[in-house]
């Protein structure tokens, strides 16, 4: 039996804010472990490592918001790419 497609509004917008938000996440740990890097580097100042901090913390939160918005947890960002694995 052929699978039919959901057109539920809260379904796709679920389905949209669960795609945005992996993608957000995806980027917000690279940005983190970057910023590791140049921590561990110590290439940056008192103040660029305090307003890095912030950000990121800031960002984080907003992430939490989001989820609860639109009812996901940390889990459903992690999708499953087939042979590639898990996404984050």
């Amino acid at each position: 039996m052929v699978e039919r497609l959901s057109l539920d509004k809260s379904d796709v917008e679920q389905g949209l804010a669960k795609l945005v938000l992996t993608i957000i996440e995806l980027l917000r740990q690279l940005m983190e472990r970057q910023a590791m890097r140049k921590v561990e580097n110590d290439s940056l100042s008192d103040d660029q490592l305090e307003e890095l901090g912030l950000t990121l913390m800031r960002l984080e939160e907003k992430m939490h918001e989001l989820k609860v918005i639109f009812g996901l947890e940390h889990e459903d960002l992690n999708i499953e790419l087939g042979p590639l694995g898990k996404l984050l």
